[in-house]
């Protein structure tokens, strides 16, 4: 027999999966669905870790979030305006486009990475099922 194979944080980050057992799921809608796009259920439906563990949690999530977005507009605008060679307005009208695009995709993936940071896995929690 094989030994069992640790699931991923990578996944269970951009799976938008609970830290703690990697099977239920942050956000109940889809990321790109406009009906309720950051509402989080209360705790995992699967374990029932809380996904808001005290008041102001998701704080660490903005700087999460502004550091990614900080890098990927310097990125893109460079890439935009130096490699194609397109004017900075075209380059930034662009960028406001994408940003507008992937807002909600962005706030939830620096949700999902700030709690997978403070969240440790438990193994014994992946097999359990959901009591009622």
């Amino acid at each position: 027999m094989s030994a069992p194979v640790k699931p991923s944080k990578l996944k269970a980050i951009l799976g938008m999966k609970c830290p703690r057992c990697h099977k239920g799921d942050l956000f109940a809608t889809p990321a790109f669905s406009f009906r309720q796009p950051f509402f989080m259920p209360d705790k995992c439906p699967h374990c029932e870790q809380p996904y808001m563990p005290e008041p102001g949690f998701y704080y660490g999530a903005m700087f999460v979030s502004y550091i990614f977005m900080g890098w990927f507009c310097l990125l893109f605008l460079m890439f935009f305006h130096w490699v194609l060679d397109w004017s900075l307005a075209a380059s930034f009208g662009l960028l406001v486009a994408v940003c507008l695009f992937l807002y909600v995709l962005i706030f939830r993936l620096a949700r999902s990475i700030w709690i997978n940071l403070m969240v440790k896995y438990d193994p014994t929690q992946s097999g359990k099922q959901q009591q009622q």
